[in-house]
């Protein structure tokens, strides 16, 4: 019966879409199309051939390489979302807590700012059905809360100081997703960017961030791409090009069955000059190391952290008539230099290449950079200053930062692991937002001013207790200045914006601190740069 499954696949993609027009049906093919007729007209009961179908398709995909995938038509709608760059719903960014939706933020000018929804408004029910104390997945809300433009939604909402619930009629709107988590000043000559993900928006939010550095003097810049999962092709090529001159390679493509196909650099960017530091991690890939590894294979700036995930197969997306989809990888990206994104894989063997970071932290590359061993026949030289880069998978840093653990304890990480941090801070910015905001109108003054205090922490400790986390005496005054910040910059984010929770969060990133430090030093700046 498994091979039956895996038969129908084939047939299911050539049959019911125009690619049996593109090419001459197989062998092969014909017997899974005779497969699917026989099960269809003579297997002894009724089958479920749509169920057949998506369970042949995830069968064989699985037996190529790990980015091979087969989404249903809701997989579809909720991959292609983060990256459209917008949604139709009601503008609020929330968060769920003690079983009820908390609002953090309002978009600007979105529905719910229009009609006077506010950071710390708890919704309790969406159009007379009741949201808060019952349970409810998050996902189950959301479908509540969104819908198409045009329609409305009644909201009723619980505000601290007024008795009585209040109810808001909203007329959902398209509602940005923004791949910009944060822009801001480090130093009178330093700028910082944040990129989560590479969406249809993400080079349009970059050069309006830029400019606005610019206006406030920048003339370096840090771009942290820290766990950036990567997103469009287009969105890295489009990024590259605003540090790179014209005509300069980003990426090329090539396949067994795809002609090579490459990427280049256009017109001026907007910072072709000054200088510019990469941080990168583990979680950064595809189109994170598309960018990094153009940035470094014309030694246009500096990448700074950890060797990044290795992810540099090229998908195609086969669309199905039901809506779902197959995305089948048809090639590889190389960097200018010929260097293969691509860490190694076995085909059909997901498990091991799923378990590649652990491998990484158990043998020690997450800690030193000694361990980290390459091949010659992986070195490459990069086009400008002829500086030794290697492939064999993912982008190898310029300079390597060892992953801190100085103040991380297992009770730390239960702790944070529990959202305990986040929900302290939620609640002592919910009691006290006018009085905060009064004391620290700012977040610099917030940042210099605001000191978290010991109650405070004795509220942790107790919230941690009751949530069956034993406390460690050791472990706790180890990991007390971590948690400090924690609490410090969820509040910052809460009471101003996501930036303002990166100003706070960045002073206990080795990487953030190591990629400053080189960025301010000439002297350590360019000779990483100029070092064969």
């Amino acid at each position: 019966m498994k091979k039956i499954l895996l038969l129908v696949v084939v047939f299911t993609l050539f049959a019911y879409s125009d690619l049996a027009a593109q090419f001459s049906m197989s062998q092969g093919t014909r017997k899974l199309a005779t497969t699917m007729t026989l099960i269809e007209r003579m297997y002894v009961d009724q089958v479920d051939d749509e169920k057949l179908a998506d369970d042949a398709i995830v069968a064989i995909l699985k037996e190529l390489d790990p980015h091979s995938s087969y989404l249903n038509a809701d997989a579809v709608a909720e991959m292609n979302e983060p990256l459209e760059g917008n949604f139709d719903g009601i503008g609020i960014s929330f968060n769920m807590m003690s079983d009820t939706l908390y609002v953090i933020e309002t978009i600007a000018d979105g529905p719910s700012e229009r009609v006077g929804l506010l950071p710390g408004d708890r919704v309790i029910a969406v159009n007379d059905t009741a949201i808060a104390g019952v349970n409810m997945s998050t996902k189950d809300i959301m479908k509540r809360l969104r819908g198409p433009k045009g329609t409305k939604v009644k909201v009723s909402v619980a505000r601290r100081g007024v008795s009585e619930p209040i109810v808001f009629q909203i007329i959902r709107d398209k509602i940005p997703i923004y791949s910009l988590d944060a822009s801001y000043m480090v130093d009178q000559k330093t700028g910082y960017i944040r990129l989560s993900r590479f969406g249809a928006t993400t080079v349009e939010e970059f050069r309006l961030a830029l400019e606005k550095l610019k206006a406030q003097g920048m003339q370096d810049l840090i771009l942290d791409l820290q766990s950036n999962g990567g997103g469009y092709l287009t969105a890295a090529t489009e990024l590259a090009d605003e540090f790179l001159g014209k005509d300069k390679l980003v990426v090329y493509m090539e396949g067994t069955h795809q002609a090579k196909s490459s990427d280049v650099a256009t017109e001026k960017g907007m910072f072709e000059s000054g200088k510019l530091v990469i941080l990168v991690d583990e979680g950064s890939a595809s189109a994170s190391e598309i960018v990094s590894g153009a940035v470094q294979d014309w030694d246009r700036g500096l990448i700074i952290g950890r060797r990044t995930f290795g992810k540099g197969l090229v998908q195609r997306q086969f669309p199905l008539p039901d809506g779902s989809m197959i995305r089948l990888t048809v090639a590889r990206y190389y960097t200018p230099t010929g260097r293969c994104i691509q860490k190694p894989y076995v085909n059909g063997d997901q498990d091991s290449y799923n378990k590649d970071l652990i491998d990484r932290y158990n043998r020690g590359e997450m800690m030193n950079a000694d361990s980290i061993h390459f091949p010659d026949s992986l070195k490459y030289k990069t086009l400008v200053n002829q500086r030794i880069v290697y492939g064999g998978g993912g982008i190898m840093p310029d300079y390597f930062v060892p992953m801190d653990t100085t103040e991380y304890t297992d009770y730390s990480g239960r702790v944070n692991a529990m959202g305990l941090t986040y929900r302290l801070a939620l609640n002592q910015v919910d009691a006290n937002r006018k009085g905060l905001l009064k004391k620290y109108p700012t977040i610099d003054k917030f940042k210099k001013e605001y000191v978290v205090s010991n109650d405070l922490l004795d509220d942790l400790v107790k919230m941690a207790t009751e949530s069956k986390i034993e406390f460690k005496e050791d472990q706790f005054d180890r990991s007390k200045d971590l948690l400090k910040r924690r609490i410090k910059s969820s509040m910052a984010r809460d009471l101003y914006d996501m930036s303002s929770y990166f100003q706070l969060i960045n002073d206990e990133s080795v990487i953030f601190t190591k990629g400053l430090e080189i960025i301010r030093d000439d002297a350590q700046y360019y000779k990483l740069l100029k070092q064969k």
